[in-house]
């Protein structure tokens, strides 16, 4: 079974990164680009029958930084 993570900064928490990735796709001509958000995506091989309650206990404890993140889980 597999499980992917989405994790993001929160709303209003500054994203270097992001800024970085705008300005150089400003850079390369792409000028409609008004912000980025970068996140990243883990993915997960778990063992049949793991819950999605122990991913999100995955997440809180290690995964994700929840002061400053947010994360979305999706079991398939």
């Amino acid at each position: 079974m597999k499980a992917r993570v989405h994790v993001m900064l929160k709303d209003g928490v500054l994203d270097p990164q992001g800024e970085a990735v705008r300005h150089a796709l400003g850079s390369l001509g792409f000028e409609g680009v008004a912000g980025v958000r970068q996140g990243k995506v883990i993915e997960l091989d778990l063992a049949e029958g793991t819950t999605e309650d122990t991913v999100r206990e995955m997440c809180e404890r290690l995964l994700a930084n929840t002061v400053i993140e947010s994360y979305s889980v999706d079991l398939g």
